[in-house]
């Protein structure tokens, strides 16, 4: 893939999720070019931030002209103070592409170098050591791009091949040079919002896959209970005017095109009244968890849409300070490697994902509970009652991990804690709300695979094998090739892997 001017979600995800190549085309290198040479030009005889001052509080101190270039080894070492568990590599090539995708605009000044060398880190799978703990989002994510800036100056470590090793091994194994730092390489690599940005993107990939298995189990329940179909109709939705709500009931109606079990009501609750009984055996309407999905979901739709926005319009604007413009002629002091765009966007994220963990933990709990459902044994148990346990083990951790997630859904986006001696007297904290973000997307897929497992139990009792709907069908077949219909109690948790593999692979 050529990398120009302008780079969409799907473009991250051919380069990050199926390891397409890149390159840079003729124009991007010319205005990175252009851009370093008047930066070089323009800084003699001025004070310019970063570039002959000190940084954050020290920016009042002159730097001379001899330390200008050690200044910048000075930052990124000094800042290379990361802790805790390392980024997982698909987050940090995503950051790697969203800072060389900035830095290529033209408005920081940098030497070519500096993009040469991240296509080919990129490229050949060369992820730099990157640590969770560190960022506090307002001078941009300084202490985690202080560990890219240090593989890309030949220190640090990176992961290659599947080991952590050296970065100065690396390089000498696959023929890379590193940087030599110019004008201000240093501060434009570090001042950026390109990790949250980066683990942003890697989010929004994984919401929208949970999204779409939400709406596959929201569909199989509704099938097991045989459900009316008017919740799902366009009529219905279509007087509530939400995208999401509508897109979700589309999708859903879809998926049941060719089910036998969703039934219409007037086949069963519109005829021959004067005959029915005084006190109805059946539901005359399911719970809110079966037909308020397209209400439940569609928010999380459109809270993810808004999402996808934000992190395509940050990664594709000029994120550090100064901003250097070459058609002005100027050097611009300000604020852009503020985080607080995607913090918000990952606080909100956050929260519609664990809303629809707490829908699948009571889609969950609606067919564990025999007094509720009056259709299945309790637990889905296809042993016998009170010697086997069915499903029972397994709740109490899809219980506890949804609780996780409600506790983790508090807000960092107006967590701020002054720091840098008081320079950075507010922050946005969006690296955390990233790293937090991923953690409820995690447990999310836990508590699906949970649910997952426990419908196709229920399918298997019922016998609707042959009734479900061709989607329900399918996702029937896999599962049951990960794990077998059972009836005698097992140990759950490896089979709970390999599905939650199964359900991120979708």
């Amino acid at each position: 893939m050529k990398i120009s001017n302008f780079l969409e979600l799907k473009d991250f995800q051919k380069i990050i999720i199926e390891n397409e190549k890149i390159e840079l085309d003729g124009p991007l290198l010319e205005r990175v070019e252009t851009s370093f040479q008047f930066l070089k030009e323009f800084s003699r005889n001025k004070v310019i931030y970063g570039v002959n001052t000190g940084f954050g509080p020290m920016a009042q101190f002159k730097i001379s002209d001899e330390d200008t270039h050690q200044l910048q080894y000075n930052l990124i070492r000094s800042h290379s103070s990361g802790i805790g568990n390392p980024l997982p590599a698909q987050e940090v090539k995503a950051c790697m592409l969203a800072r060389l995708n900035t830095l290529s605009l033209g408005n920081s000044g940098v030497h070519q170098s500096v993009v040469h060398l991240l296509k080919e880190l990129i490229n050949r799978d060369i992820t730099p050591l990157i640590f969770e703990h560190g960022g506090v989002g307002a001078s941009g994510d300084l202490v985690q791009l202080a560990h890219l800036a240090l593989v890309l100056i030949g220190e640090g470590e990176v992961f290659y091949k599947g080991e952590r090793k050296l970065t100065k091994e690396v390089f000498e194994a696959e023929g890379l040079e590193p940087i030599k730092v110019e004008i201000r390489e240093g501060l434009a690599l570090m001042n950026g919002t390109s990790v949250m940005s980066g683990i942003g993107i890697v989010n929004a990939y994984k919401a929208n896959q949970l999204t779409d298995i939400s709406i596959r189990l929201s569909c199989a329940i509704n099938e097991i209970v045989q459900a009316y179909d008017d919740h799902l109709s366009e009529a219905l939705n279509g007087t509530k005017r939400h995208y999401g709500q509508q897109k979700v009931a589309e999708r859903m109606r879809a998926h049941l095109a060719d089910s036998k079990l969703i039934r219409k009501r007037e086949d069963h609750l519109y005829t021959h009244f004067e005959e029915q009984e005084k006190v109805f055996k059946e539901k005359v309407q399911e719970y809110y968890s079966l037909r308020c999905v397209p209400q439940i979901l569609g928010p999380v739709l459109d809270t993810l849409q808004y999402t996808e926005n934000v992190l395509e319009n940050e990664i594709n604007s000029a994120n550090d300070n100064p901003i250097i413009n070459v058609e002005d002629k100027h050097v611009y002091h300000g604020g852009n490697f503020h985080g607080d765009y995607i913090s918000l966007e990952m606080d909100k994220l956050k929260i519609v994902v664990t809303k629809l963990t707490m829908l699948a933990e009571r889609q969950l709990n609606y067919l564990l509970n025999a007094k509720i459902n009056e259709i299945l044994p309790p637990f889905v148990n296809l042993g016998k009652l009170g010697f086997n346990f069915g499903m029972q083990g397994v709740q109490f951790t899809a219980t506890s991990t949804t609780a996780e997630s409600q506790m983790l859904s508090n807000s960092m986006y107006v967590h701020s804690i002054p720091n840098n001696n008081d320079n950075q007297d507010i922050v946005s904290m969006g690296t955390n709300a990233a790293v937090i973000c991923r953690k409820v997307i995690e447990n999310a897929f836990e508590v699906l695979a949970i649910e997952a497992i426990t419908i196709i139990q229920a399918v298997e009792y019922l016998g609707f094998q042959d009734k479900v709907s061709s989607s329900t069908k399918e996702l029937y077949d896999e599962i049951r090739k990960i794990i077998p219909a059972f009836s005698d109690d097992m140990v759950m948790y490896p089979y709970l892997e390999e599905v939650k593999k199964y359900l991120k692979a979708m």
